[in-house]
């Protein structure tokens, strides 16, 4: 009987996965042949923390990915576990279920299992260092018996970098908010939640005549989605006036906590931002190369307007950090 009725579950699969997600927001894609699980979220926590990934035995995931800034680190640019300057910073991961690329300028990179695989293994820049150590790495894991255990049950048998992969993405997919101000006023239907000042920043944000929306589109605020059918669309990459061609378009969520901005962490606030696309408005389309953004508007907000838009820009930070 029992064992009946383990190959009916067999059968039947895994259950599904409770993803409690905020109102309004879409069930996140995930492949086919990494399925979610309560228990492969809870694997892919732990090793997201786990220091002995690293070439240093120092450093982790969390290191450029901070639960406390958005999953950032509140560096211009990110640093790896040899102490080398990454090129960019490390972008935000909240609500990276819902991207259709990862990465400033790699359209390429298409999932969050490609992508782990660059911080893990990249060697020009070090990020965590784990190429050329594997064996080493899966074999000091191996030596827990509390991670032998864990992997035998969510992958059902021993431990490989494959696999760290694979649960790690499983539990960045998780890294969902959906709970500011903005959300309250839009999806819960809170009237007052939005106070004048950031109701009348968000008309501004949605007008044609600064464009804001232009990119950062969409619930996620970063010009691109998945829903739970797959990918739709291409993701939204743009001309930010700094001179190195298309970047991805980040989130605007939680952006209270993600300073300094920018893929090269250039302005240290809000209003450094806004001087730039103000200036970049008004720069003639040679100093471009001919390339400028067709999106980007040309502005002047007054001090009164300026508040406002800053006042809708933070309702888009969750009010529960």
């Amino acid at each position: 009987m029992l064992l009946a009725a383990l190959a009916v579950l067999a059968a039947q699969g895994p259950p599904a996965f409770d993803w409690q997600l905020p109102r309004g927001f879409p069930a996140p894609f995930v492949p086919a042949d990494n399925p979610m699980s309560a228990a492969k979220v809870a694997l892919g926590r732990q090793l997201f923390f786990e220091t002995r990934l690293s070439v240093s035995g120092r450093y982790s995931c969390a290191s450029c990915h901070d639960p406390a800034r958005s999953f950032s680190d509140g560096r211009a640019r990110a640093v790896g576990a040899t102490g080398a300057s990454l090129p960019d910073s490390a972008m935000a991961l909240v609500n990276v279920a819902y991207n259709l690329s990862y990465g400033w300028q790699h359209p390429e990179v298409t999932s969050l299992e490609a992508q782990m695989r660059l911080p893990l293994l990249n060697r020009h820049p070090v990020e965590i260092g784990l190429a050329g150590r594997e064996r080493a790495v899966t074999a000091t894991l191996a030596a827990d018996a509390n991670y032998r255990r864990e992997f035998a049950a969510v992958f059902g048998g021993a431990i490989t970098t494959p696999r760290i992969i694979k649960a790690i993405a499983a539990f960045e997919r998780t890294l969902i908010d959906g709970h500011s101000a903005f959300d309250a006023y839009v999806f819960d239907g809170q009237r007052d939640a939005l106070a004048p000042g950031a109701k009348r920043g968000m008309a501004l944000f949605f007008s044609a005549r600064l464009g804001c929306a232009g990119c950062h589109a969409g619930f996620n605020f970063s010009g691109n989605w998945r829903d739970s059918q797959g990918a739709t669309g291409k993701a939204s990459f743009a001309d930010d006036g700094l001179g190195v061609g298309p970047v991805r378009v980040p989130t605007l969520r939680n952006i209270a906590l993600t300073a300094p901005y920018m893929h090269d962490g250039r302005f240290a606030t809000l209003d450094a931002v806004l001087d730039h696309y103000q200036r970049i408005g008004r720069t003639p389309d040679s100093a471009h190369g001919g390339q400028r953004d067709p999106r980007l508007r040309t502005f002047t907000l007054d001090s009164a307007e300026r508040a406002d838009l800053k006042a809708f820009l933070g309702s888009l930070t969750e009010r529960t950090r």
